[in-house]
C-alpha cells in the first residue's frame, strides 16, 4: 500500500478517521487532518502494528486462575531478566551513532528504528546520535544495561561554556566596585550616500596618531582615536549589517550609534531602518546632521522629520536626543560630535572589568595566506595577552601574536582596544565571542563541544519563531511578545498595516513591530529578524534572492501577501494559538478492580474489568471505595496481558499500576479521565473605540 490519505487508511482499517487520528497522535505521528498524506513507510508500520493488535485480540480469553498463574510466571521471568541483563559499555562518541550502536548490541539499525517507532512511538533516523534518554529507552526495549564510560555528555560540556558566561555575569553583579570606565565602541549608521564612510575616513585621517616607523596601517575592522585625552573605538564598517549580525550571534559590541542624516535629503528609508536596528538593540543614538555645507541643506526640517518620523526630539527642542550639525567633508562640527559621544558614554556609565582573563568580540575573521587563521577583535573585558589560550565558537588556539590598528605588534590589549589575533587552529566564527581559558585542554574541549552542538543544530534544523507554532515557542516565557518586521510596497500600505495590526492588540500578548519599511525584503531585514526572533511579513513586495537564502540559513520565517485581509487573518489565528490553552477535564470511562496482584519490586497491580468507555495510559484516574474518593492521580502502567498498551476499551480486562499508590482492594471503583487543552480566544482591544470587542 503506497502513500495514502488518513481517511483512506482509516477505511482500510475499518475505523473512523477521528479514531485513526487519535491512534496516530498516540504513536507520535503528527498529521493535520483526515486529508493529510501518510508516507508509504509509515503506512507499512501502522498496518503491521494493527495486524499485531488484531491477532492479540483474537486470542482465547484466559480464566482468572490462568491469569494469576501467568502473572506469577511473569514476575519470576522479570526477576530472572534483571539478573541476566546484558551489559553494553559505551566508550566513545562513535558508539553513540545508531548504526554503530546497533552493531554493538547485535541488532540491525532498521530493526531498532522499527521497534522504537512501533513499541515506543519514537522516530529515529539512520546514523542518528543517541542521547542518554534515548539509550535508556533502547536498553529497556531489549533488556540491556547500558553504561557510559570516559565521556562527558553534551549537557556537561555545554555547562563548561555556561560556567564561563556565568563567571562574567557574576563579575558584573558581585564586583561592581572593581569595574572601571572603558572607551565607548561606536558604530556609524545611516542612509546610503548620507556620508557614513566620509565621516569615518575624516575621523581616522585626523585623529589617529602617526603609525610607528616601519609599521603598516592595518585594516582590522576597527580603530581607536583620542579626543581630549579620552579614547573612542570606531567599528570601521559603516551601516547596520555587521551591527545586527553580531547581535544575531549573541555578541553585541556597540555601545553608541552615530546616526548620519544628510541635511539636504532628510530622513530616508534606510535612516528609519538603521534607527530601528539601534532601537531594538537598546543602544543610545547620537544624530549627526551631515552635509550642512550644501546650498539646499535644511537642518531644521531634518530635525522636524526626525521628530515626526522616528520620535527623536532634539535636546534644543526639549527632547533627549543629541543632534550635531556637521560637514564630514570639511570637518565642521566633527570635534563637537566626538565630544558628545564621550558625554553619552559618560552618562551611560560604560564600564569593564580590567583584570585577566579577557573576553573579546570578533569583528572579522579570515584565512591569511601568510599569517594563517586570524580574527580581528575588540576586547570587552580583562587584558588579552600573547600566550593566552582562547576558545571562539567551534575553534580554539593560543595567541601567537597581536597586531593593533596601526600595524604595531603588541603583547597586551586592554578593554575596547581593537587587535588582530594570530594563532587559531581554524578560522573562527565571525561576530562571535572569544574567551580566554586556563589551558589548551579546556579550550580544545569547549571548541569540540560547540562544533558538535552546531552539527546537531544543523541536523535538527533549529528555527526561529514561526506563526504556525507561536504558542509552543513562547510557552515558557512569562511575557508573550510577537516581534514583526514589516515590508510593504508604499508608505500608505505601511500605515494601513500598522493600523490594522494595532487593532489586533490584545490584553494577553504584545505585538511589537521591530521595523516597518518600504521596498523588497532584504538580507538586512532577515538579520534584524534573526537578532530579535521576529517573523517577516511582506505586503505586495518580493524578497530578493540573498534575503531568501539568508532566511533559510538563519531559520527566519518570511511570509509574503498580496491581500491585507489574509495577512491580518493569519496573524490573528497565530496570536490565538500563542495563548496558553485552558485545561478541560474529559471523562473517558470506568472500571472495577477484580483482583490485586503483588509483583516483586513493582508493587501492587490492579486487575481491572472495564465497564464503560475506555482508559488511556496518558490519562488520569480517581479511585473510589464505598463511594469515597481515596486516590486521584496518574496511571503508571497499562497492560493487556503482558504487553504494554496505550489504550483499552470496555468490556476488556487490563492491568493497571497507579503512580505512587498501592492501597488498592478488590471492589474498588475507578473513574478514568484525560486533560485536554482547549485554545483560548483572545480579547482584542479596539484602539479607536477604547473598549473591548
Amino acid at each position: 500500500m503506497g502513500r495514502v490519505r488518513v481517511y483512506e487508511l482509516a477505511r482500510e482499517l475499518g475505523m473512523t478517521s477521528r479514531e485513526l487520528l487519535q491512534e496516530l497522535e498516540d504513536l507520535g505521528i503528527k498529521v493535520k487532518s483526515h486529508m493529510s498524506f501518510i508516507d508509504e513507510e509509515t503506512v507499512g508500520i501502522i498496518l503491521e502494528l494493527f495486524d499485531q493488535v488484531e491477532k492479540e485480540e483474537k486470542r482465547p480469553v484466559k480464566t482468572k486462575v490462568g491469569r494469576r498463574k501467568e502473572e506469577k510466571e511473569m514476575e519470576e521471568i522479570e526477576d530472572l531478566k534483571e539478573k541476566k541483563r546484558n551489559l553494553v559499555i559505551i566508550e566513545n562518541d562513535d558508539d553513540l551513532r545508531l548504526d554503530n550502536f546497533a552493531k554493538k548490541i547485535g541488532k540491525s539499525q532498521t530493526q531498532i528504528i522499527q521497534d522504537m517507532f512501533v513499541k515506543k512511538g519514537v522516530p529515529l533516523k539512520p546514523g542518528q546520535k543517541l542521547e542518554n534518554a534515548m539509550l535508556a529507552m533502547i536498553g529497556e526495549l531489549y533488556d540491556l544495561k547500558i553504561e557510559i564510560r570516559g565521556r562527558e555528555s553534551q549537557e556537561e560540556q555545554d555547562d563548561e561554556l555556561k560556567k564561563i558566561e556565568e563567571y562574567w555575569k557574576k563579575i558584573y553583579e558581585e564586583k561592581k566596585d572593581e569595574l572601571i570606565p572603558r572607551p565607548p565602541i561606536v558604530t556609524v549608521m545611516g542612509h546610503v550616500d548620507h556620508g557614513k564612510t566620509t565621516l569615518l575616513d575624516y575621523i581616522r585621517n585626523t585623529r589617529v596618531a602617526e603609525k610607528e616607523e616601519g609599521g603598516i596601517t592595518q585594516s582590522i575592522g576597527a580603530y581607536q582615536v583620542e579626543v581630549n585625552g579620552k579614547k573612542i573605538t570606531f567599528i570601521d564598517t559603516p551601516g547596520h549589517e555587521v551591527f545586527t549580525e553580531m547581535r544575531a550571534r549573541g555578541a553585541q559590541a556597540t555601545d553608541i550609534v552615530i546616526l548620519v542624516v544628510a541635511a539636504d535629503d532628510s530622513v530616508m528609508p534606510q535612516t528609519v531602518e538603521a534607527y530601528d536596528h539601534a532601537k531594538s538593540a537598546g543602544v543610545p543614538v547620537v544624530v549627526a546632521i551631515n552635509k550642512i555645507d550644501k546650498p539646499n541643506a535644511n537642518v531644521e526640517k531634518t530635525k522636524q522629520d526626525l521628530a515626526s518620523k522616528l520620535g527623536l526630539v532634539p535636546e534644543d527642542w526639549g527632547g533627549d536626543t543629541i543632534m550635531v550639525p556637521i560637514s564630514a567633508k570639511k570637518g565642521t562640527g566633527v570635534d563637537e560630535l566626538l565630544e558628545m559621544v564621550l558625554l553619552v558614554a559618560e552618562m551611560q556609565e560604560i564600564k569593564c572589568y580590567p583584570k585577566p582573563p579577557a573576553r573579546a568580540v570578533i569583528i572579522e575573521s579570515k584565512l591569511d595566506k601568510n599569517l594563517g587563521p586570524t580574527a580581528n577583535v575588540i576586547v570587552r573585558d580583562g587584558v588579552l595577552k600573547v600566550g593566552d589560550y582562547v576558545v571562539a565558537g567551534h575553534t580554539f588556539g593560543r595567541v601567537r601574536a597581536m597586531i593593533d590598528d596601526k600595524g604595531k605588534r603588541i603583547k597586551e590589549a586592554e578593554p575596547s582596544r581593537p587587535v588582530m589575533v594570530l594563532g587559531f587552529e581554524e578560522v573562527p566564527d565571525p561576530h562571535s565571542m572569544l574567551y580566554v581559558v586556563e589551558s589548551r585542554e579546556v579550550a580544545e574541549k569547549l571548541a569540540k563541544s560547540q562544533k558538535e552542538k552546531l552539527r546537531a543544530q544543523k541536523l535538527s534544523k533549529v528555527r526561529h519563531i514561526r506563526l504556525e507554532d507561536l504558542f509552543k515557542a513562547l510557552e515558557e516565557k512569562e511575557n508573550k511578545v510577537l516581534n514583526l518586521v514589516i515590508k510593504a510596497d508604499t508608505q500608505g500600505s505601511v500605515a494601513a498595516l500598522r493600523n490594522a495590526i494595532g487593532k489586533l492588540k490584545a490584553k494577553e500578548i504584545d505585538v511589537n513591530i521591530v521595523h516597518a519599511g518600504v521596498g523588497a525584503v532584504t538580507a538586512s531585514d532577515v538579520m534584524l529578524a534573526a537578532a530579535t526572533d521576529a517573523v517577516i511579513l511582506g505586503f505586495r513586495v518580493k524578497a530578493d534572492s540573498k534575503a531568501r537564502k539568508q532566511a533559510e540559513i538563519e531559520g527566519v520565517q518570511l511570509k509574503l501577501y498580496s491581500v491585507i485581509y489574509k495577512l491580518i487573518e493569519d496573524l490573528k489565528k497565530a496570536l490565538e494559538g500563542m495563548l496558553e490553552p485552558e485545561e478541560v477535564e474529559e471523562y473517558t470511562g470506568k472500571g472495577e478492580i477484580k483482583k490485586v496482584f503483588k509483583i516483586g519490586k513493582v508493587g501492587k497491580v490492579a486487575g481491572v474489568q472495564l465497564t464503560e468507555g475506555f482508559v488511556e495510559k496518558r490519562g488520569f484516574v480517581r479511585l473510589y471505595r464505598e463511594g469515597k474518593m481515596i486516590f486521584e492521580g496518574k496511571i503508571e502502567s497499562l497492560k493487556h496481558y503482558k504487553e504494554d498498551v496505550s489504550r483499552m476499551e470496555a468490556p476488556q480486562e487490563c492491568g493497571i499500576k497507579l503512580e505512587g499508590f498501592d492501597d488498592i482492594k478488590e471492589g474498588d471503583e475507578l473513574d478514568f479521565y484525560i486533560i485536554k487543552k482547549v485554545p483560548k480566544k483572545l480579547t482584542f482591544v479596539s484602539e479607536e473605540k477604547g473598549n473591548e470587542s
